[in-house]
This record gives C-alpha cells, sequence and structure tokens, in this order.
C-alpha cells in the first residue's frame, strides 16, 4: 500500500529547514511510499539522509502516488521533487504519456550526456510508454535508438524537478547511473565531502599528464595520498626522473602525499632483461612474463640483495611520503589448474621445498596428483609468501632509520570473502596480520576479480571477517581497502566499469566499513564521477539543527560545505576554506562566524582533533597522522611550534608545510 500525504497536512510542515545561511540544507530526503525502492541506497551513497517529510529538502513520489498544486511552489522555495514514471504530479509539470504515441518502446539500452560514447546496457528490457516533456527540460538520458526521453528535469525557482520514465531499480543504479549527476546538475549539491581517499596511479596511462593541472583535480575529487607506480622509476633516468621530481612537488604544493608503489616480485622490465639468471618460472618451467609483470625469484639471495640495493636507491632519489609493498605473493589466480601460470617453480624454491618436504614440487605437475602432497605444497607456498612479506617489511624498516617520516602499506589480496585465494596466489592474511605487533603498517585489502560482480554492500561483509582478526580488534585504524575500478570480465549491468551511482554506492559502503579507501586507480574514475566522488566517501552519523546551530558526528572527521566564517563548538574556526569548514572526528556544533580570520588552514591531509585561532598569525592545530601530514594555508607559513619547541617550516609549496608524522600538537605562524 502506497504512502498518501494530505497536502494539507504539508502545507502545515516545515519542509526546507536551512542549518544557517551560510551553509547547505539539512540533507534529508523522504521517499513518499511504503516500497521505498533503491532510492535510499542512491540518495544515501552521496551523503543524504532518510527523515520525515516535516524536515526533508529532497522528496521522492514514486509511481501512482497522489499530485497536489502544491508542489510547484515548494520546488520554487527549494525542494527537490523526484517524479518516477506516470502520477498526476508528473502530468502537472508536463511529464505525459504521449498523446500521438503508436505503442510503447523496447527500452534496453541508453545514452546519457554526462557521457554519451559509454554503453548503458539494462539486464532486463522493459516495455514503457512513450512520454513528452515540457519544452523548458533537459533531456539527461534516451533511449538509445528512438531518442525517446528517460530522464529529464528542469530548475524551478531555488529549487529542481527530476523525471524518471522507470523505476532505478532495488539497487539503485540497474538503470540510470548518472542519475545523481543529473541532480547535482539541477543545483542539488551533498553537503559533506571527504579528503582522505587514496588513489594509484600509473604513468605509462598519463604520458602527457600536467602534474600542475592533475594535482589540483585530485585533490578537488578528494584524494589526500597518491601511490605512484615507482617501477617505471627504479632505474635511473634524468627525463623520467625529472618528471617524478614535478609531479612529486605539484601533489606535495596541493596537500597530497606520494607513496612508491612496488609490485614485487615485478622489479623493472629492465632488470628482467639484465637478469635472465634471475627470472621467476611457472610450473611449465618458462619464464614467468604473466600479464605486464615480469617476476623475479627473490628467493634467490644475489637477487634479493640486488633488488634491495635498487629500492634503497629508488626511495632515496625521491622525496617519497610513503611505500607500498602490494601484492607480494605468487600466480596464478586459477592456482594449480593452470601450470603456465602457477609460480614459484624456481630452483631456489623447489630445492628448499625438496629438504623440507622430501620431493621435487614440479612432481605435482607429472605424476604426483595426490591431495596430501598438493596441500603440503601449498600451505609452504603460503607460508613462503609470509616470510617474504615480512622480509621486505623488515628492509623497509631499515630505510626508515634515515627517513623516520616514511609510512609503510601492506597490500594483500582479500582472503577472507573468497577463501580460495590462499591455494591460488599463497594470500594468508591471518598469518601476516600478527607482524602488525612489531612492525608499523596499513593492512589495504584488495577485492579479488572474482567478486567484483558483487553489489556494493560486499565490503561491509569483508571488513566484518577482518576486524576479529587479531590484532586488528585493538587496531582497526590499520584496516584499509583498496576497490578495482576497471572493467569487469563477469556479466554486469548497467554498465562494465563502475561508475555514477553503483560507484558511489561502493564508496559510500566502502567508507563506512574501513578507516581507509583506495581507488584502482586514478585514471579509470570516469570524468562524471569526479565531482561526486568526495561526497561519496564522507561518513557521517547524525545531522541535526538545534536553533542557529548545526550538529554534526562524523567517526572520521568531515568537510563541511559552507561559505563565509564559522564558529564551531562556539568559537571561531581556522579550519576553513571558500567552500568548506573541516570538522574533526567526534560531533561538534557549527553556526555562522562574523569575522574572517586572517590565517586559515584551507587544506589538511591529517586527522585533526582540534583547532583554534591565536592571538596576532597563528593557527595552533593538534592532529595525527600515520604519515607525514600536509598542511596548505591561505598565506604562506613562516614558523612552527611543534609540541612546544619552535623550529623553520618544511616547506613543501607556497602556502604548503610538512607536518610531522605521529600525534602532535603544531602552531602554525604567517608572515
Amino acid at each position: 500500500m502506497r504512502l498518501l500525504i494530505s497536502f494539507a497536512s504539508l502545507a502545515n510542515m516545515a519542509l526546507l529547514v536551512a542549518p544557517a545561511a551560510h551553509a547547505a540544507s539539512l540533507p534529508y530526503f523522504c521517499v513518499l511510499s511504503d516500497d521505498q525502492g533503491g532510492w535510499p541506497l542512491i540518495l544515501e551513497s552521496v551523503g543524504f539522509m532518510p527523515q520525515t517529510a516535516a524536515n526533508a529538502h529532497i522528496f521522492v513520489l514514486r509511481s501512482g502516488t497522489a499530485g497536489s498544486g502544491e508542489w510547484a511552489t515548494r520546488v520554487e522555495n527549494g525542494a527537490y521533487l523526484i517524479l518516477e514514471g506516470e502520477s498526476s504530479t508528473a502530468e502537472s509539470f508536463g511529464f505525459r504519456r504521449a498523446k500521438d504515441a503508436k505503442g510503447n518502446v523496447r527500452v534496453s539500452s541508453l545514452e546519457d550526456v554526462h557521457l554519451p560514447k559509454l554503453p548503458i546496457v539494462w539486464e532486463k528490457g522493459l516495455e514503457l510508454p512513450r512520454y513528452e516533456v515540457p519544452g523548458n527540460v533537459k533531456v539527461f538520458t534516451k533511449e538509445r535508438w528512438t531518442g525517446a526521453p528517460m530522464l529529464a528535469g528542469f530548475r524551478l525557482g531555488s529549487g529542481g524537478v527530476l523525471w524518471l520514465a522507470a523505476p532505478p531499480g532495488e539497487r539503485g543504479y540497474e538503470r540510470f547511473p548518472y542519475l545523481l549527476q543529473a541532480l547535482a546538475d539541477l543545483g542539488l549539491e551533498p553537503p559533506f565531502q571527504s579528503t582522505r581517499l587514496w588513489a594509484f596511479f600509473d604513468s605509462s596511462y598519463r604520458s602527457r599528464v600536467d602534474p600542475d593541472y592533475f594535482a589540483v583535480r585530485w585533490r578537488n575529487a578528494g584524494i589526500s595520498a597518491l601511490h605512484v607506480a615507482a617501477w617505471h622509476f627504479y632505474d635511473a633516468d634524468p627525463d623520467r626522473d625529472a618528471y617524478l621530481k614535478r609531479l612529486i612537488a605539484a601533489c606535495h604544493a596541493s596537500g597530497i602525499l606520494i607513496y612508491a608503489w612496488l609490485e614485487l616480485p615485478h622489479v623493472s622490465d629492465k632488470f628482467w632483461d639484465d637478469h635472465p639468471e634471475w627470472r621467476e618460472k611457472t610450473a611449465v618451467l618458462q619464464d614467468a612474463e604473466l600479464d605486464w609483470r615480469r617476476l623475479m625469484n627473490l628467493a634467490n639471495r644475489d637477487c634479493f640483495r640486488a633488488v634491495v640495493k635498487g629500492v634503497k636507491d629508488l626511495v632515496d632519489r625521491f622525496d617519497w611520503d610513503g611505500v607500498n609493498l602490494a601484492e607480494l605473493y605468487f600466480e596464478s589466480l586459477e592456482g594449480m589448474s593452470n601450470p603456465s601460470r602457477f609460480t614459484p617453480m624456481n630452483d631456489d624454491v623447489r630445492s628448499q621445498f625438496r629438504r623440507a618436504g622430501g620431493f621435487d614440487p614440479i612432481e605435482l605437475f607429472r605424476d604426483r596428483k595426490d591431495a596430501p602432497s598438493q596441500r603440503a605444497f601449498l600451505d609452504f607456498r603460503a607460508k613462503l609468501a609470509r616470510d617474504m612479506q615480512q622480509e621486505w617489511l623488515a628492509e623497509i624498516e631499515k630505510m626508515r632509520r634515515t627517513r623516520n617520516y616514511l609510512d609503510v602499506v601492506l597490500t594483500h589480496v582479500d582472503d577472507r570473502l573468497d577463501t580460495t585465494m590462499r591455494d591460488a596466489i599463497g594470500a594468508d592474511s591471518a598469518q601476516v596480520l600478527p607482524l602488525l605487533e612489531h612492525q608499523s603498517f596499513t593492512f589495504l585489502v584488495e577485492d579479488p576479480a572474482t567478486v567484483w560482480n558483487m553489489p556494493p554492500q560486499r565490503y561491509e561483509e569483508i571488513a566484518r571477517r577482518y576486524r576479529p582478526l587479531p590484532p586488528l580488534a585493538t587496531m582497526p585504524d590499520r584496516l584499509a581497502i583498496d576497490l578495482n575500478i576497471v572493467d569487469r570480465y563477469q556479466n554486469v549491468y548497467p554498465t562494465k566499469q563502475q561508475t555514477g551511482t553503483e560507484l558511489f554506492e561502493v564508496v559510500h559502503s566502502a567508507a563506512g566499513a574501513f578507516a581507509r579507501v583506495a581507488l584502482y586507480f586514478e585514471n579509470s574514475i570516469l570524468s562524471p564521477d569526479l565531482a561526486l566522488l568526495p561526497a561519496s566517501a564522507a561518513v557521517v552519523s547524525r545531522v541535526e539543527k538545534l536553533g542557529p546551530k548545526l550538529v554534526v558526528d562524523s567517526p572520521r572527521g568531515v568537510a563541511l560545505r559552507w561559505s563565509g566564517p564559522a564558529l564551531v563548538d562556539g568559537q571561531p574556526w581556522p579550519a576553513l576554506s571558500e567552500s568548506l569548514v573541516f570538522l574533526p572526528v567526534g560531533g561538534h556544533s557549527i553556526e555562522a562566524g562574523t569575522q574572517i580570520l586572517p590565517l586559515r588552514l584551507i587544506h589538511f591531509n591529517g586527522e585533526l582533533t582540534s583547532a583554534q585561532a591565536m592571538d596576532g598569525e597563528g593557527v595552533e592545530i593538534s592532529y595525527k597522522s600515520s604519515a607525514r601530514a600536509l598542511a596548505v594555508l591561505n598565506r604562506k607559513p613562516v614558523r612552527l611550534d611543534v609540541d612546544g619547541s619552535e623550529c623553520a617550516p618544511d616547506v613543501a609549496g607556497p602556502t604548503a608545510v610538512f607536518l610531522p608524522r605521529g600525534q602532535h600538537i603544531v602552531t602554525i605562524h604567517a608572515e
């Protein structure tokens, strides 16, 4: 039974509640139906929250919902109205079944203005009426072959109306991937943003990238750290080195950290060419040149020492902020069923197992097929991967002796949701995680290709399976997730790659379940998604209006869309850009201030715990960060006090400064 609201009673409700003249409207929506469909998933993915009609700012009227002429006035006063299919309200705004239509239109493929060349294919086509739309609307999405309008809208006063020809689907993204972008085009802005995203960067996909342009673009997309494919720079080269130094400098000036992303046992193409004697072998005893990775035999001590020396030189040559040891295990995803990809089968590993297990493991791919023998080698292989990870973590720890600010990340494919990963590639997180008790690193879980077709909410389940593992129960901030935003090999709909609403649901689900979210990779994020990406990564547990104050509670800290000066918890707030106020972890009240402070923190990538304006030209902040932090100010910093000791600024850009790794209280003074 549909929920029918009396518009006489709605007339007495305060539908538009603004927290302050300086802030966005309260992020509340209401679906006027008992059957809410996929709408909560859609709207919550960018930070809007369900509420009663009395407090809502966004309204969804599903097909057949009773109408009223009062909606036009409400939209003019700032409401956003979403209309689904046929209804008297839709007709009142000019969206009606075409009078001269000859039959229905079969809809299975769409074209959207946000990315017209992107194939959008419905898993199940629909027979829909042909609709006519008013002349003042913008048609965002149309049926690919007939041009019939499927998604359209228009601004009205300070609000907007969006119409869909059919429901969006139970998951929210089955039919109209760019529905949220259409709402944004009509002026609806999500109120919250995150500045905590990580992203992977491979320069081979960005051969003509302008570092200064892209650094600003990445920061605007909520990216606080870039993990750069370091194997391209393993071997010194004047031109390549100069390019990477420009990239690092541009990112630092914009407040973005840079990590050296390693893919050992792949070292570099030159290292592969120079050392055929150290190449890894597959189970068919061929050199392990698998996809783009050319794997080396790190079990060979001469090879290991050479690579350690090369990695140390790589770390020393550039101003890295951290190191990511990624996918440091073996091939292949098909396990022993595909000998041509199965590693390691080099002489060193075979000799080592022969001494421990009593037979040459190459026999497993010939005459020795019994399950106990296979199990013995697969267990040996998983322990070998764990020992290799421990050894390399120890080597990076040595490099910290001269660069104590270096952060360390271990990217490890998930083997808790897809338990086949242990035997397939030797990944065993339960063996690796105890290393956290003695070595400081972030454990970045990568979702394997085998589950990319599952719904976005799988990340909540993945996190649930990791949290009880020791020692994560006592250090949950060490657990992060790596999302693969790429074309999927499974049959998926409506797009091969996650984009639009599906992407936002993926990121939002992951951000709520993990302390950190990384995206593979920055080049795969489609352009229509960049503006809303930071909203999808924001995590807010409560928003409430109390008199002139807006109360916001966030478990990880959040940026609130804002213009003008602000008071936070009653005090003038210096962590403020032209469009955002940056709030620490926990609950805080925000209200309009009376004057702009002379020195402001306009971007910060650490975890802010407090901030206050000091007398004169100073800002004091307390924070914690697993890497050195980057503070960007509106003016050039000239002096720092770190935990009570004065020091010169470690300059990262014209108005950017490095702050020490760890937990600190810092006062920044400007010229």
